[in-house]
């Protein structure tokens, strides 16, 4: 089984991983993936994704063999590079900007691909995100989500995992950054303040150069006194790399409205489970 974006999933495989998730989080160390080999093609910029993938392949057992992403940027076919790797690897775990070539891996490979980020979404970022709001918050299904940015990697990602999780999520930008039309779980608009009230749950990414003025700043910039107008015991939870002073204020950062660095500690066992319950599906693609 592949995993290269979350609407691929049905509400009852995402729980398996949740579920697979809690099995390992207390396990330091196994032996799932002795023997096992994963090929990782990964930037060197990259550092939690990277960091969280390496140290759950080994201490399952495995070993990794690193790439840079730019490997695949070459005149041999796809077909023909995933083909020799699939001799003397387990799975791939791959990040890289172009989603079309992770898929056109996919659509030769006989082992796993899973999906590491690409500019088009990031599943395993988002499916960690949603497992550690489900473990302080247990009624994290009847909360509404508020994303806060532009059209991206992330917020595609939340709209999709709110599709297969039946979440309420609001989408909040400028015009021209929709994502979705005619979706009960998705909602599109303009204006931050009349959305704060109903929002439990505040999610940002970064900011592109073109969104980096004072003028979308002033309008959109998550701050104390707008995590202040959400619901009682909301959350703020920005996608890193965060840039203060930006898309957050350092106020908020430094309030308890920030989910905070341990949350994403769980990276590392829903990547495990994520691992394991590809392989354990390798024949249902």
């Amino acid at each position: 089984m592949n995993l290269l974006k979350i609407e691929d999933l049905n509400v009852k495989q995402v729980m398996e991983i949740f579920d697979k998730a809690d099995d390992l989080k207390n396990n330091v160390k196994g032996t799932e993936l002795s023997g096992k080999t994963a090929v990782l093609f990964f930037p060197e910029s990259s550092i939690r994704t990277r960091i969280t993938f390496e140290k759950a392949v080994a201490d399952l057992g495995g070993r990794s063999i690193l790439f840079q992403p730019s490997t695949i940027d070459k005149r041999e076919e796809l077909k023909d590079v995933i083909k020799y790797i699939g001799n003397w690897a387990n799975f791939v775990i791959i990040r890289h900007s172009d989603f079309s070539k992770v898929s056109q891996l996919a659509k030769y490979s006989e082992i796993p691909i899973i999906n590491a980020m690409t500019s088009e979404n990031h599943p395993c970022e988002i499916l960690s995100d949603l497992y550690s709001l489900s473990k302080i918050r247990n009624n994290y299904r009847d909360l509404t989500y508020t994303f806060v940015g532009e059209k991206g990697n992330i917020s595609r990602s939340w709209a999709e995992i709110a599709k297969v999780m039946n979440l309420k999520f609001n989408h909040v930008c400028i015009c021209g950054n929709e994502i979705k039309e005619n979706d009960d779980n998705y909602s599109f608009h303009v204006e931050l303040e009349d959305i704060l009230s109903q929002s439990d749950i505040i999610l940002t990414d970064p900011l592109s150069s073109e969104l980096r003025t004072k003028e979308y700043i002033q309008k959109y910039q998550i701050t104390l006194d707008r995590m202040k107008k959400t619901k009682k015991n909301s959350l703020l939870n920005p996608c890193p790399p965060f840039f203060r002073s930006e898309e957050v204020s350092t106020d908020v950062i430094e309030s308890t409205y920030f989910v905070g660095y341990k949350f994403k500690e769980n990276l590392l066992c829903v990547q495990q489970a994520i691992i394991l319950y590809c392989l354990e599906h390798e024949d249902d693609d």
